[in-house]
């Protein structure tokens, strides 16, 4: 509904540029914005301090392929949150390379794959417990991002059913790391669900980098709004599912 998504806690990771930004931006814009909201990024001096408006976020630092990183982020955040746990994380981080079938590297797989699927499965183990706090609080029934989540920003480039846009952008290692890390959503889903914690992926549209013509890119504006809407929108039915910014439920 109108609203908007209202959630205690939330840690978004990736929040150096781009959709990370956005997303913390329209967060702090929600009628009732979080009370703790973390923005993990890897130069926590950088944009993400700079752009936002007032109350800034706390900004832990976050390499999410640094397990001692993600760790010390886990302690900042309890710091903040206590025994109330954190009820919302996104994982947010994510690179790419552009590339061929024919100019495809190891080097390209294994840094990519290393950021946008190693990362949030690392991010996720390191947070069950304060997400596990969240979802067993006081009054707390039934899974939504408001209780207890685990958002993980993927592309339709991930999907293996669609196989969106094949013509314009092959980029094997972007699309590899993003149907694996779908399954992790599904992984996650089947085994954080019983704790009442709700796991699901999201495509935030072609927002950046922005594409070739003809590819129908969707505005930073746009994207927030829909995924915002969409999270607020999320209920146990969707847990291990994939979902566009359009609030469109998407093959794997």
């Amino acid at each position: 509904g109108m609203e908007g998504l209202s959630v205690g806690s939330v840690l978004l990771t990736g929040c150096d540029e781009g959709l990370g930004l956005g997303l913390l931006k329209g967060l702090l814009e929600q009628p009732s914005p979080p009370r703790h909201l973390f923005a993990a990024c890897l130069d926590p001096q950088g944009k993400c301090r700079g752009h936002q408006p007032v109350p800034k976020p706390s900004c832990p630092l976050a390499d999410v392929t640094n397990p001692n990183s993600i760790k010390a982020a886990v302690r900042k955040v309890r710091e903040k949150v206590g025994s109330a746990g954190l009820n919302l994380l996104v994982n947010n981080t994510g690179t790419t390379r552009r590339s061929t079938l024919a100019t495809e590297t190891a080097e390209n797989m294994s840094l990519v794959y290393t950021t946008n699927t190693i990362g949030p499965l690392q991010t996720s183990q390191a947070f069950l417990p304060l997400l596990k706090e969240a979802a067993e609080a006081e009054g707390q029934r039934g899974m939504s991002c408001s209780r207890a989540a685990i958002i993980n920003i993927s592309s339709i480039l991930g999907s293996i059913e669609v196989a969106e846009a094949w013509e314009e952008r092959q980029d094997i290692c972007y699309r590899c790391s993003k149907a694996a890390l779908n399954m992790l959503t599904k992984c996650l889903a089947l085994e954080y669900g019983s704790s009442g914690i709700l796991c699901v992926s999201v495509d935030p549209g072609h927002v950046t980098p922005p594409l070739e013509q003809g590819m129908g890119p969707v505005t930073m504006e746009e994207s927030v709004r829909g995924v915002l809407q969409l999270l607020a929108q999320l209920s146990a039915t969707s847990n291990g599912t994939f979902w566009d910014w359009r609030g469109q439920r998407l093959p794997w």
